[in-house]
C-alpha cells in the first residue's frame, strides 16, 4: 500500500487525541477511507507530521477532513529500507 506524509502547522493536539492516535497506530486500525496511521510526530508548538498508509492522496485528505484537521500538502513517499 502507498505511504504518505503530510505536515500540519499550528495544530495543538490535546493529550487525549495523541493517546488515541498512538493506540490506533499500534492496533493497526484502518479507517473507512482505507487509511492507517503509521507514525505521528509532534511538538508542543503545534508542528505535526503524519505518516500514513493509504490507497491514494484523496483517501488521505478524506481521512484528515473526517478528523476536522486541515491538510495542505500530501506527499507520496517510498521507503528506503
Amino acid at each position: 500500500m502507498p505511504k504518505f506524509v503530510d505536515v500540519h502547522e499550528g495544530l495543538k493536539l490535546p493529550q487525549e487525541a495523541i493517546a488515541k492516535f498512538t493506540q490506533e497506530a499500534r492496533d493497526g486500525v484502518t479507517d473507512a477511507f482505507g487509511v492507517k496511521q503509521v507514525e505521528l510526530y509532534y511538538n508542543p508548538e503545534g508542528h505535526v507530521v503524519c505518516i500514513l498508509d493509504g490507497p491514494d492522496e484523496a483517501a488521505v485528505r478524506s481521512h484528515h477532513e473526517a478528523l476536522g484537521v486541515p491538510c495542505t500538502e500530501v506527499i507520496e513517499i517510498n521507503s528506503l529500507l
